[in-house]
């Protein structure tokens, strides 16, 4: 039965059909050879969606969507420049930056990446930054969007792994942190190799006038993080509130946004909500076959035949998370994964939050790695350049990320504190 799952699922999955209805198919052909009743289908799709956390999915995803149309992310990064900015390729560490604070906003790497980059791009152009390089550095910041909370599939780990969201949020900022760390190191190197440009003289006064014109979005995560962490509201309520907040900063302080374009916004948000949910519904049957038929214990004893030991355990997981996320998207990968792997980390005695931080962190390297590559797709379509060239250039970026994925992996099991 797991040979036939996971066969059908591929082939679907290699015929083009979208991955929600490879995994329906897959476990509907398992069910029926397995001469199951077929109402369990719909009852395991309604029960797979039947969840008060996954209300900040939509949530999250149209307030990221409505900062990145608005002008708040201009004035965050003009914000950033003004501090940090005078540094040879100050303005690289800028983007890096401005990608942290808005990942601490969205939620979203897509949305990280559209809003940072379609206000720094011809910026960096015109200073003199090379074009590609600088798509490639903004993309991998975006990695960081779905790791610094509030993040999507922080909470899709949850539910499925019936884990605390607000844990996995509080222990998100450290391996962010550390992933916009290496991100800055190799963009300072290569700005003294191409020599880039050094920004405008520090000044006060200008940095006191940009931080008065950033503050209503400098206020943003404190108030929803801030409030989530002192239990004033629970992730799905912050979600709410965030979108809430960045409607009457849009609407009513920056005036920004219209009505009308509003209502595109939301129907936008609202097609990247669906997919995301029929994926969570369709994915209800492929668990149910995963549990009836033990194939996440058969899995693991297989790894476990390979090697007993946590360290090498862990290390064959990861790289499994890391070729996930090159042909899979970021939450596909969550949902489909997280049940295979559960009852093998259990056996190893591994934190449950720290796996979840684990899998998030190795899967949004997938969206710099093509063929799926969000982020590179909203940098190519933000510059016009064919998504081969950002892909060539975004190397240096990616092997980064991987060694700060892998240090990640390994430094709270032998650090503890780290994990709280």
């Amino acid at each position: 039965m797991t040979a036939l799952l996971f066969s059908v699922f591929l082939i679907g999955l290699l015929l083009g059909i979208p991955i929600a209805f490879a995994i329906a198919i897959a476990a509907v052909v398992v069910l029926i050879k397995g001469d199951v009743n077929l109402l369990i289908v719909v009852q395991r799709m309604f029960a797979a969606t039947d969840s008060f956390s996954l209300i900040a999915v939509p949530f999250f995803i149209l307030a990221g969507d409505l900062l990145a149309r608005g002008a708040i992310s201009k004035r965050l990064v003009t914000f950033a420049e003004s501090v940090i900015g005078r540094i040879r390729g100050g303005l690289s560490v800028v983007s890096v930056v401005a990608g942290m604070f808005f990942a601490a906003i969205s939620g979203s790497g897509a949305a990280t990446t559209a809003a940072v980059g379609a206000t720094l791009i011809p910026e960096l152009k015109k200073r003199g930054y090379k074009e590609d390089s600088s798509t490639a550095l903004i993309a991998s910041a975006g990695c960081i969007g779905v790791v610094i909370p509030p993040s999507v599939p922080m909470v899709l780990y949850a539910v499925i792994a019936d884990q605390s969201v607000t844990q996995l949020f509080q222990n998100g900022f450290l391996p962010g942190i550390m992933m916009g760390g290496i991100l800055i190191a190799i963009s300072l190197k290569q700005a003294y190799k191409y020599n880039y440009p050094m920004g405008a003289e520090f000044s006060w006064k200008h940095m006191w006038k940009t931080f008065k014109e950033a503050i209503w979005g400098l206020l943003m995560p404190i108030i929803i993080l801030g409030g989530i962490f002192s239990g004033y509201f629970t992730p799905s309520e912050a979600a709410a509130v965030a979108v809430a907040y960045s409607l009457l900063i849009s609407m009513f302080l920056y005036r920004d946004i219209t009505l009308k374009e509003i209502g595109k916004i939301m129907l936008g948000s609202a097609k990247t909500s669906a997919i995301i949910m029929i994926i969570i519904s369709c994915s209800g049957i492929f668990g149910w076959v995963l549990a009836n038929w033990k194939i996440p214990e058969t899995v693991a004893q297989g790894i476990l035949s390979i090697s007993t030991s946590k360290y090498i355990v862990l290390f064959l997981i990861s790289i499994i998370i890391l070729v996930a996320g090159v042909f899979m998207e970021t939450s596909s990968a969550v949902i489909l994964l997280t049940p295979v792997f559960l009852p093998l980390i259990r056996t190893l005695g591994v934190d449950l939050i720290h796996f979840g931080l684990i899998f998030t962190i190795g899967i949004s390297i997938g969206m710099i790695t093509p063929p799926v590559a969000i982020n590179l797709y909203v940098g190519s379509s933000i510059t016009g350049m064919p998504i081969e060239r950002i892909a060539k250039v975004v190397l240096p970026y990616l092997f980064g990320l991987i060694v700060v994925f892998l240090l990640y992996v390994y430094l709270p099991i032998f650090i503890p504190g780290l994990i709280f």
